[in-house]
């Protein structure tokens, strides 16, 4: 069965909550790794608490967690492009865009590429 011309070119940007969510969370993932003395704690209630704890506790395990996180995204990347080609996604352009999504938002993207069925056209 033959696909049609945008499945080669289909792409569907993430819900703009997740991506917030995800920015923020990795952005204050990436403040508690990297500096640590400039966060205010105690501005930030039970979360400052925890963050505390973790950080003056535990500093290896956020710094090995941070980069795992990453070296986790890095394999959704991979994996977008593996979808990318299975679906009949062959746009550079398309697959690319995939792929950064992927990595910078992880499963909230990954998750929209998975869900992708391409339209088949009947051939007759």
């Amino acid at each position: 069965m033959a696909q049609t011309a945008g499945d080669a070119a289909y792409f569907q940007r993430g819900s703009l909550l997740w991506f917030t969510v995800i920015t923020a969370s990795f952005g204050y993932y990436t403040w508690v790794v990297f500096w640590p003395q400039s966060i205010p704690y105690q501005s930030l209630g039970p979360l400052g608490s925890f963050t505390q704890y973790l950080a003056g506790h535990h500093p290896i395990l956020l710094r090995n967690g941070y980069w795992l996180a990453w070296l986790i995204h890095v394999g959704e990347s991979l994996y977008a492009l593996v979808l990318c080609k299975y679906n009949g996604i062959t746009n550079p352009r398309t697959q690319l865009l995939w792929f950064l999504q992927t990595f910078l938002f992880g499963v909230a993207s990954l998750s929209i590429l998975i869900a992708y069925r391409p339209k088949r056209q009947k051939r007759t």
